[in-house]
């Protein structure tokens, strides 16, 4: 059996510069990796098979089984697999959770049928799948640029933890096409924003700046969301000291360097009946 880990991501800054000829916005992004995870295990088998504990999750409608399809085609092996996903990021909540499963069957697949692809075999097959699923080959502190599926590493930011809150809101595919439709032409940056941080991350200093971290679709995802704002106060009332979209949302996150600190106000969020997860960065 092989078993990978497939982390969550959340966008540090996310800079959208504009629309491009092919449909595709132009942006630039900071992306980290954080502890919270889902678990793929592979097993050969003589046909496909997935499964998962997650009742909400389908197979057939996740970039698992695409993510599939595509290394099959690519190597013209005959081989199957049975694939298991421990669910345990929160399905269309804007933390990445199915490109880093289909990140996840890329290698796990690759390393099962003993396939051999380097990583720079895998990134075509990632780009196609899409933009986020590149940086999930690499992980960590990574630049997107282009669609977001240009990956730059970057040395890696201080150790944070994280307080994540799901809102009870409904989610609903298409959200990120539909946030990204919705913003104005007041709402494109230069990428500046952006680049600010990757020198501060590769200047090496010892503490993180808050104030940097940015992302153009809190420009309008409060007015898609209905009640995402009032869950965005609830949490600065409660102590926390900043509070941000996670992608596309509408999980809001906030980030603590004490963690003492922040497993108080996990628990103090988690009391008030709301999804909650304490993480950190990885």
């Amino acid at each position: 059996m092989i078993t990978i880990s497939a982390p969550a991501k959340i966008n540090l800054t996310l800079d959208v510069l504009g629309k491009r000829a092919d449909g595709y916005h132009e942006i630039r992004t900071v992306l980290q990796t954080v502890s919270l995870a889902d678990t793929l295990s592979f097993e050969t088998s003589d046909r496909f098979e997935f499964y998962s504990d997650s009742t909400d999750w389908a197979g057939e409608k996740s970039l698992v089984s695409e993510a599939a399809t595509l290394i099959k085609e690519k190597t013209g092996t005959t081989k199957g697999a049975s694939v298991f996903v421990q669910k345990r990021i929160p399905l269309l909540s804007g933390l990445g959770g199915d490109s880093s499963d289909a990140a996840a069957a890329l290698m796990g697949l690759n390393k099962l049928w003993r396939l051999g692809l380097t990583l720079e075999a895998l990134l075509p097959l990632a780009s196609k799948l899409g933009s986020d699923v590149p940086f999930f080959l690499y992980g960590g502190t990574a630049l997107g640029s282009g669609r977001g599926e240009i990956i730059t590493r970057l040395s890696a930011a201080v150790r944070l933890w994280l307080v994540l809150a799901v809102p009870p809101l409904t989610r609903l595919p298409g959200k990120t096409k539909q946030l990204y439709q919705s913003l104005k032409p007041n709402h494109y940056t230069d990428g500046s924003i952006t680049q600010r941080l990757v020198e501060a991350l590769e200047s090496k200093g010892d503490g993180f700046d808050p104030s940097l971290v940015f992302n153009t679709f809190e420009n309008v995802a409060f007015e898609q969301y209905a009640g995402l704002d009032t869950v965005r106060q609830h949490l600065l009332k409660m102590g926390a000291p900043n509070v941000h979209l996670a992608g596309s949302g509408p999980t809001l996150f906030t980030m603590l360097q004490d963690k003492e600190r922040a497993n108080d106000l996990f628990e103090r969020v988690r009391g008030q009946r709301l999804q909650t997860y304490l993480a950190e960065t990885i």
